[in-house]
């Protein structure tokens, strides 16, 4: 319930809108919709109740907890926050101590205590007075952290905001006790290694490809400054010494410190590896990673077992020698595609975009199925539909299970058959397109580039399969068994060896 007491219709008239009420500096206030006018006339005056209610802001909708236990899937690579940084501190009104001493001290006495006093305080380079600022607000920083894997935590919390700068702390009057504010700590928010960060719906700020990789997303607000209040006759002398002299009431506006900034962002997670492993649902990938690495992705014999990329470490290629460290591979499991999954079929296709990084796919293929030649198709076919590079990578084709008898009878068969798939191009021993490697070099290239980069995506999209390179190589398997294991290792290892030495040469003559 308010009550407002209005002057006279002579002098001020209340305007109402229809749902706002608006007086003085007060914040806007939404009524009901009924409104109960209470009309007593007492001389000049008039009294209004109305029955109003105060608005609560819209808060963002949080995910529940029980959702990101029972779905983790949909939520594991992609999150929106809303950072704050921290508002500046404030300065204060100061003033300069009384110059004046009792007559009764004696004068040589006063003066020496003068010339300390007027040294005493703070001075820059050129003699003019230091005064005290309000601290400096917190900064928001998001930083790679490799001891994290998903987004999920950060769905949790959707709102983080940094503290704010300290005031200057005076009582009034200048001393050289008085110092700046304290400035406010930076908030530091970590990410998985491989996060991209953007303004929601809005330009790219980082990719944190690398651990240690950091951000600066929001910048705390500046401290105010101080001032200095002196009589009129006194300010013409003391403007010699500094200029944070108040003239008028309308200077404390730059005791205040700057507001923080404050801005929505888009987490976008794609995982650094250097091997892809793509296929149908129970097509092998997982028991294969979990064969040659120390990965423990789950197994069952129905599909979508896999709901998010598993990652595993491949031993380096023993025939390097001391070089076997150096030539170490991050391998990726990904959950298995169906044809319609650009459509959103199964799990959809959303989790390819962590192919993004690889240098290397390995199509596995379930040599054992009714028709593996299409089951090889549909997925090389879901991986155009939604990037045409992808295509333009070196890839091994693994045809696994040939332990069975209908598989190990079709090898000779399926080997010829996906070899004849694709054409003979130099883009087939490269790690990496000329396009893809562009992109990943800093350019200060505007809408040109983007232009022309759509219209090269365009041109791809006209491709067919044929028309993209041959696997480097076809190896049949039994990964379960563990036949011929080794064969597909030393196939995998010599196509990234032969990735590696063409992306140096193919970025060494673009920067040239």
């Amino acid at each position: 319930m308010a009550s407002l007491v209005s002057l006279p219709s002579s002098y001020l008239t209340p305007r109402l809108s229809n749902d706002k009420l608006f007086f003085g500096l007060l914040l806007p206030v939404t009524t009901s919709t009924r409104h109960n006018w209470d009309l007593t006339k007492s001389g000049n005056l008039r009294f209004c109740t109305i029955k109003s209610r105060l608005t609560r802001t819209k808060e963002s909708p949080s995910i529940k907890p029980i959702t990101l236990l029972k779905e983790p899937h949909k939520y594991f690579d992609q999150v929106i926050i809303t950072v704050r940084s921290g508002d500046g501190g404030h300065g204060a009104i100061l003033s300069m101590p009384n110059q004046q001493r009792a007559a009764k001290s004696q004068g040589k006495h006063e003066n020496k205590e003068k010339s300390k006093k007027k040294l005493s305080y703070k001075r820059d380079f050129d003699g003019s007075l230091i005064l005290p600022m309000g601290g400096h607000g917190g900064d928001v920083v998001i930083y790679a952290d490799e001891g994290k894997d998903t987004l999920l935590e950060l769905h949790k919390k959707s709102r983080y905001n940094a503290k704010r700068g300290g005031n200057v702390d005076a009582m009034g009057v200048l001393t050289s006790q008085l110092r700046d504010g304290l400035a406010a700590p930076t908030l530091r928010i970590p990410v998985p290694v491989g996060t991209v960060v953007k303004r929601k719906r809005g330009k790219l700020l980082a990719d944190l490809a690398q651990p240690g990789d950091e951000v600066l997303v929001a910048r705390g607000g500046q401290g105010g400054i101080s001032l200095l209040e002196m009589p009129e006759y006194r300010r013409k002398k003391l403007m010699s010494s500094t200029t944070n002299v108040m003239r008028d009431d309308s200077d404390k506006v730059l005791l205040l410190g700057q507001p923080g900034e404050e801005v929505s962002l888009e987490l976008i997670l794609r995982v650094v590896a250097d091997v892809g492993l793509v296929g149908l649902p129970n097509a092998g990938k997982s028991t294969l990673l979990a064969a040659v690495t120390l990965a423990k992705p789950d197994i069952a014999d129905y599909p979508f077992t896999t709901l998010m990329p598993n990652l595993g470490r491949l031993d380096g290629d023993p025939a390097l020698g001391a070089g076997k460290y150096s030539s170490e591979a991050t391998l990726a499991d990904l959950p298995g595609l169906i044809e319609g999954a650009h459509l959103g079929k199964g799990l959809g296709r959303n989790f390819l975009r962590h192919l993004r990084r690889t240098r290397l796919l390995v199509h596995v293929v379930d040599a054992s199925a009714r028709d593996p030649l299409n089951d090889y198709r549909t997925v090389r076919e879901e991986l155009r539909m939604y990037n045409p590079n992808y295509l333009e990578r070196p890839y091994v084709v693994v045809l696994n299970k040939i332990d069975l008898p209908e598989a190990r009878d079709k090898l000779p068969y399926l080997t010829e058959e996906i070899l004849k798939i694709g054409s003979d191009i130099v883009q087939s021993e490269l790690g990496m397109s000329s396009e893809d490697v562009v992109q990943s070099l800093p350019t200060e290239g505007g809408e040109a580039d983007r232009l022309s980069s759509v219209i090269f995506y365009e041109d791809k999209m006209d491709k067919v399969i044929e028309d993209y390179p041959r696997p480097a190589a076809v190896v049949g398997v039994s990964v379960l068994k563990g036949i011929r294991v080794n064969e597909m290792l030393k196939e995998v290892r010599a196509a990234l060896r032969k990735c590696r030495d063409s992306n140096e040469a193919l970025e060494s003559s673009v920067r040239s």
